[in-house]
């Protein structure tokens, strides 16, 4: 077994409980850890053998495109397309960090994680 890291993937979404949130967008961050068995990609040397990041990165874009009211939501949401499009993913870690949160005073950020295991 092995990990797959994507680490500070950065997007600029519309998630948010608040009209305004849904309406001027935020900065956001995610970073995603994928178990897989390297074995055969390791040896091999060959990408269709391989657990291709390329797609896991494709289908959190596509998830962070579609409004969310809730950070928990979007993570539900993102981690059941991955294990859907990605059979060879044993378990995932994700994380998501909305950047300046609309809290009333200044904070760097508030975050959501999830873990799933198949």
């Amino acid at each position: 077994m092995g990990l797959i890291q994507l680490e500070e993937m950065e997007f600029y979404a519309f998630h948010g409980h608040y009209k305004e949130e849904q309406i001027v967008g935020n900065k956001f961050l995610v970073d995603l850890s994928l178990e897989t068995d390297m074995e055969k990609p390791a040896k091999t040397d060959e990408l269709d053998d391989a657990l291709n990041y390329q797609t896991a990165y494709r289908i959190v874009k596509r998830e962070m495109a579609q409004k969310s009211k809730l950070l928990e939501h979007l993570a539900n949401r993102i981690l059941d397309s991955l294990f859907e499009e990605l059979p060879a993913i044993k378990s995932a870690n994700l994380k998501i960090q909305k950047m300046n949160p609309p809290v009333g005073g200044k904070m760097r950020s508030v975050s959501v994680s999830m873990k799933r295991e198949k």
